[in-house]
């Protein structure tokens, strides 16, 4: 059963800095491409960042320069760093990947910034 799981998320201040992970299990995630993506409140789930199998990355224009994804294969896990945080970066946080034509995501982590 495939699962993934987001950490990292919180309060943090205009111009601060968060890293959220996202631990997935059930399969060799080694071969997928994994992807962050996020829902502001009465707002549609938008892609933020996305990670190839060879690490070739895409981002949002509204986080390019700011976010980081990587990942770590041996581990199974993605990262998503975020830089100069915006109070319009807050929203629930969700890892995604695709295997065999099925979306699977993880429970969401919130993110807000606020002063």
């Amino acid at each position: 059963q495939v699962q993934l799981e987001e950490s990292g998320g919180g309060l943090v201040q205009p111009g601060g800095s968060l890293r959220l992970s996202c631990a997935a299990s059930g399969s060799s995630f080694r071969t997928y491409v994994m992807g962050w993506y996020r829902q502001a409140p009465g707002k549609e789930r938008d892609l933020v960042a996305v990670i190839s199998t060879g690490g070739r990355t895409t981002y949002a224009a509204s986080v390019k320069g700011r976010f980081t994804i990587s990942r770590d294969k041996a581990e199974n896990t993605v990262y998503l760093q975020m830089d100069s945080l915006k109070p319009e970066d807050t929203a629930v946080y969700y890892c995604k990947t695709v295997i065999g034509g099925t979306n699977y995501w993880g429970q969401g982590t919130q993110v807000t910034v606020s002063s």
